[in-house]
């Protein structure tokens, strides 16, 4: 499967979380906890990031693994609670240059907001939702971003979405959730964007911390690779009793990886992973994907997260087949 099928695959999977199609539709057609900032010891790891991003999921090979952790193996123990590792930053989102030559990827929806690029969040909230968790008004955005903009056109509240109200999204950090928020016709449309450059992953809870998974989930879902890939949709419950529980407490200690383009590389290669969508009290949706070597990723986030390695098997063993 090449890069461009995991791409509209992708955003087809988010897309069939949403239980209103026709709220989907319309909104493509009006066009798109306080994160951690603790001093680090250790010598960070940059990454690069870019406002024109694809979207993908993937697996790391096990041939890799020597490479960020020199001769640790996947799976080490995990240390206590507040166990901080080399952290990953990722820095401010690189602005497109109006000089620059040759093909450009597709957009993800974005929002400029106080000088940082939002991009369409993986998370999910239907309309109806919505008015539940806007919080106080932002402003409203403008359009014309385009893969063709320049710099000078990625000003506040500039967007590719169209003209829409942008609001604060209550119990998330502004600086790192806004949503837009549009009445027509009687109907709510709603989508959450997301700030994931400009940040430093020092351990799980820097990101999932931020998503407030843990305590919050209501239900859970989950689905095959094989289901996902085609297309079909076969998710199965997945009961959010003390397993998955402590699989989210594990999420929050998990050591982050840098992906990078040796990286990306490998992940249209391997099959083996499985899909769980987590319904938060706040109706928000999150996907995560699950890799069988002890992976997770969210979204485009483009770090991916080593998990202790007896909790992450015991809870993938519980998934199925």
């Amino acid at each position: 499967m090449n890069e461009e099928q995991f791409k509209r695959n992708y955003k087809r999977a988010v897309d069939q979380m949403k239980t209103n199609d026709q709220m989907r539709k319309r909104m493509e057609n009006i066009s798109n906890v306080q994160h951690h900032k603790q001093k680090r010891q250790r010598k960070p790891l940059y990454i690069a990031a870019s406002v024109v991003i694809a979207a993908s999921i993937g697996l790391a090979a096990p041939s890799l693994w020597q490479q960020w952790n020199g001769s640790t193996q996947p799976g080490t123990q995990m240390a206590a609670v507040n166990v901080t590792y080399d952290p990953v930053v990722i820095p401010k989102t690189e602005l497109p240059n109006s000089n620059s030559s040759g093909p450009k990827a597709s957009m993800l929806q974005l929002v400029v907001y106080q000088g940082h690029v939002y991009t369409q969040s993986t998370t999910t909230l239907n309309g109806e939702d919505a008015l539940a968790l806007r919080g106080e008004k932002l402003g409203t955005t403008t359009g014309g971003i385009n893969e063709l903009s320049s710099q000078d056109e990625y000003k506040e509240l500039a967007s590719n979405i169209g003209e829409a109200d942008i609001y604060m999204v209550d119990g998330y950090d502004k600086d790192f959730r806004i949503m837009s928020y549009t009445e027509m016709d009687g109907q709510v449309f709603a989508q959450l964007f997301d700030k994931n450059n400009d940040i430093t992953i020092g351990s799980g809870v820097d990101l999932f911390g931020q998503l407030n998974l843990e305590g919050n989930i209501h239900s859970a879902q989950w689905e095959t690779f094989e289901s996902w890939n085609n297309g079909l949709s076969q998710v199965q419950p997945l009961a959010a009793d003390p397993s998955l529980e402590k699989f989210i407490s594990a999420l929050y200690e998990s050591k982050p990886l840098a992906m990078t383009s040796d990286l990306e590389e490998h992940l249209y290669g391997q099959e083996d992973r499985k899909i769980i969508y987590l319904a938060l009290e706040d109706k928000t949706q999150v996907p995560l994907v699950l890799f069988k070597e002890g992976l997770v990723r969210y979204g485009n986030v483009p770090v991916v997260f080593e998990v202790e390695k007896g909790t992450f098997q015991t809870f993938w063993d519980g998934l199925g087949q």
